[in-house]
């Protein structure tokens, strides 16, 4: 039955696959995929999962503990000892006498419960503190997963223009050629200035090469973190300006964030929490244990092999059993608890330290965030009217110099112009996405993302 589920998801598998290399991948598309097969994610979730048999560990030791015992001893030689002659009657002489028998055998069980043990009940309570804590640090490493692959993605997005940008330019270029090498066929334009915009093309695409390459490696670091086998295929669907402006419209509302309800200061909050449990650990291994415990055991003694068919076999068995309180008290150790509850102490003031330098950290990054979603958005806004325009520019300056109205070396000034505005108008489009990335991860809002 594990074998045909098994069949079954990986046929399902393949069928995604395949549907990725059909249909765009958008980014709650992607964040499904990574979250269900992340290898990282999948680590965590597993020490969630060990996280309640180790809690279910600790419990055991509250629990009845009961162990069976059996031996069978062959009494090669007797134990001796010496009793004065007197006794039997041979006064002045030392007389040999060997004790036991040559077997013995026993069987027997014993039984111990805690009925007080500080130790043990503290573990039982920081048990189940870790079982929250790896509950907090798998919601972590989801928040991760969905952070890499949201950066990633919009990394692909840009680099997806860049190279559109990049195609336009070549193609401008390519035509420029063609125009440029009819002119100087027919003696209308100069040997160098056909060479000049060969050039231009030749650096456009050699850069067209070296963004697609980075283009490949954004691809497969974002399959790796999706857990996507590198053979697969998708296509990115393109984002535009409208839609980012209207999230920055919703983005811009964030005011304040509430930095203790970030994952981070969680996780810490409950480390300090486990590390108190530790500390109180240490402190009861100075208070009294006390243990019920209950054993008993069937014995056998024989001069002869006692599983043995003879008659004249003769084995003595017997019963023993009792009942009992077991009271351990701790008087001195050589300072090594209070050793273990210093450093406990030392370890929680670290941890405070570490909260408030995460909380200065969060809020820095918070702050930051802001700040380039402002300037972002205005940049944009700048940058494609810009873009805009140094596309006019360069038509212009094109039919001019068609016309003889414009030199060559105005043409290729316009045209670096419009490259220029269009990187600059794609960078400030990444800058502000990875701004509102890290505002929503300020907000711990991440998970909106899958809706």
């Amino acid at each position: 039955m594990k074998r045909l589920k098994l069949t079954l998801i990986l046929l399902l598998g393949i069928g995604v696959y395949n549907g990725y290399a059909q249909a765009p991948l958008t980014l709650k598309e992607a964040l499904k995929f990574a979250l269900q097969n992340n290898q990282q994610l999948a680590k965590t979730k597993l020490d969630e999962e060990m996280g309640k048999f180790k809690t279910q560990e600790v419990r055991s030791q509250a629990l009845p503990q009961v162990n069976g015992n059996g031996n069978y001893t062959d009494n090669l030689q007797l134990a001796k000892s010496i009793l004065p002659g007197d006794a039997i009657g041979k006064p002045g002489e030392n007389i040999v006498i060997g004790f036991g028998v040559k077997y013995g055998a026993s069987i027997g069980a014993e039984l111990n419960q805690q009925i007080y043990n500080q130790s043990v009940f503290t573990g039982l309570k920081a048990a189940k503190a870790g079982e929250e804590y790896y509950k907090l640090a798998t919601q972590q490493s989801t928040e991760d997963v969905i952070y890499n692959v949201t950066q990633l993605y919009y990394q692909l997005l840009i680099t997806q223009e860049n190279l559109k940008s990049l195609d336009s330019n070549i193609l401008k270029l390519t035509d420029l050629v063609t125009v440029t090498k009819s002119q100087y066929d027919n003696g209308l334009a100069k040997k160098i200035d056909l060479d000049r915009i060969k050039v231009n093309l030749t650096n456009y695409q050699t850069q067209r090469v070296q963004t697609l390459n980075q283009y490949t490696m954004q691809v497969n670091n974002l399959k790796k973190i999706m857990g996507m086998p590198l053979q697969s295929a998708f296509v990115i669907p393109p984002s535009s300006l409208k839609d980012i402006e209207s999230s920055a419209t919703a983005v811009l509302q964030y005011d304040d964030a509430n930095m203790e309800d970030r994952t981070e200061l969680k996780l810490l909050r409950k480390q300090e929490e486990l590390q108190l449990f530790q500390k109180k650990a240490y402190q009861a291994e100075n208070y009294p244990s006390l243990s019920l415990f209950g054993r008993y055991s069937y014995s056998g003694m024989s001069n002869q092999w006692m599983f043995a068919k003879d008659p004249v076999n003769s084995t003595l068995w017997y019963g023993t059993s009792a009942i009992g309180l077991s009271l351990k008290i701790p008087i001195f150790d050589g300072f090594g608890r209070r050793s273990k509850v210093s450093q406990a102490d030392v370890t929680l003031r670290q941890l405070k330290h570490t909260m408030e330098d995460t909380k200065l950290a969060l809020n820095t990054q918070y702050e930051n965030a802001k700040l380039t979603i402002r300037t972002n958005i205005t940049a944009i806004h700048s940058q494609k009217e810009n873009m805009e325009l140094a596309n006019e520019v360069y038509y212009s300056t094109q039919n001019n110099y068609r016309l003889g109205l414009a030199s060559l070396t105005d043409l290729l000034n316009a045209e670096t112009s419009l490259a220029d505005a269009q990187n600059a108008y794609n960078a400030a489009l990444l800058q502000y996405r990875l701004a509102e990335l890290d505002i929503i991860k300020s907000k711990g809002n991440l998970r909106d993302l899958l809706n």
